[in-house]
């Protein structure tokens, strides 16, 4: 198989879809690379590494597209990516369609096979291709709630660790799944007073043994939210629900409700987020303010540290890029129901329930899809 590398074209992205040392697994398998110059950059990889793995390296996007057989990304397809899809060609990156019509819709008119990232499962029932880049964010979450407390940032003026004799910042983190995990770690790290809420009980167990007394746990609800999030100086939205738009979990009103200069970090945003008030940002502006709290919804958060990023989103997807391109596409999604469960748009038909749902669009299972 062809397997094309773009340069990532949204705001701030400098991660790539395939690092050099993928490239030479893939080459080693019998296949052809082609990859944009400069695609690595980013990640401080150069055109002559890629030339070293194997790959050929050509001058402009148009071109990896147009010979390409399978397209591998990390964010979603931009408007002019996706102009240049075609019928018969496979999309292997992150989608995110439900909050996201427009791109739906090009992806629907394009007749490619599209195969997203976040929805890709594993036996244990995991999102195996998401958690890496989750565990980036929830991280990463904490770091930029720090830094946007500072008062010379917009925030409140406290220390997320305080000092003796000071209180320590309390840190609201709402899932207690992959984001909530690591947004969980740092904040403990940090010396902060951290709650987690979450709904399932066992979640919060598994919390509970892994973080010890230090971590307080608490069920959600409704009251639950509504007073930890009136007390935090800093919430985390960590919440997902596989393909779906994220829950409304904290409403305007509630936001009305929180100290000035406290801070929403909402990593869910790339599903539509868990805020009422929240819409994405991007790297250039990650924060706004309404009604005195800081928003930072930067919708590609890894996007920041991007050799970080790519490499362990690397190690994640270069099996499945290897059994797309080994077995050929049409066989690999048949034969395996995880990645099958990727599949969120084949020739012109939506075949992921969650999606199809949040979009108002026909649902088509994606096995009789690929049979048709």
């Amino acid at each position: 198989m062809l397997v094309g590398v773009p340069k990532e074209i949204k705001v701030r992205e400098y991660r790539v879809g395939l690092t050099p040392t993928s490239v030479r697994e893939l080459v080693a398998h019998g296949h052809e690379v082609v990859v944009e110059h400069d695609a690595g950059a980013g990640i401080g990889m150069s055109d002559a590494s890629y030339e070293a793995a194997g790959a050929v390296v050509v001058a402009t996007a148009a071109e990896v597209f147009e010979r390409a057989e399978m397209i591998v990304k990390v964010k979603e397809p931009q408007a002019e990516e996706r102009s240049r899809l075609r019928p018969g060609q496979v999309l292997f990156t992150y989608l995110h369609l439900a909050p996201d019509p427009d791109q739906a819709r090009d992806l629907l008119a394009s007749g490619a096979t599209c195969i997203a990232y976040e929805t890709v499962t594993s036996p244990s029932g995991g999102l195996p291709l998401l958690a890496p880049m989750s565990e980036v964010a929830g991280r990463m979450a904490i770091q930029a709630g720090a830094y946007f407390l500072e008062k010379a940032h917009g925030g409140l003026g406290v220390l997320l660790g305080g000092v003796p004799g000071v209180d320590p910042a309390k840190v609201v983190v709402l899932g207690g799944g992959v984001v909530g995990t690591h947004a969980i770690h740092i904040a403990l790290g940090m010396g902060a007073d951290v709650w987690v809420l979450d709904r399932n009980v066992d979640v919060l167990r598994r919390l509970w043994v892994q973080f010890g007394r230090p971590l307080n746990t608490v069920f959600s609800t409704r009251d639950a939210i509504e007073k930890h999030v009136v007390e935090a100086d800093l919430v985390v939205g960590g919440v997902l629900i596989p393909g779906a738009a994220a829950p409304k979990l904290v409403g305007r009103d509630l936001i009305g409700r929180m100290k000035p200069g406290s801070v929403v970090v909402d990593v869910a945003i790339d599903q539509g987020g868990c805020f009422e008030t929240s819409h994405p940002t991007t790297h250039d502006e990650p924060t706004y303010v309404v009604d005195g709290v800081i928003h930072y919804c930067v919708a590609n958060m890894p996007g920041g540290v991007p050799r970080t990023s790519a490499f362990a989103l690397n190690n994640a997807t270069l099996p499945y890029v290897l059994a797309l391109a080994d077995k050929g596409w049409r066989r690999a999604l048949a034969e395996d129901p995880h990645l099958r469960a990727g599949l969120n748009v084949h020739r012109g038909q939506v075949t992921h329930e969650a999606v199809a749902a949040a979009l108002g669009r026909p649902y088509v299972e994606p096995l009789a899809a690929l049979t048709a």
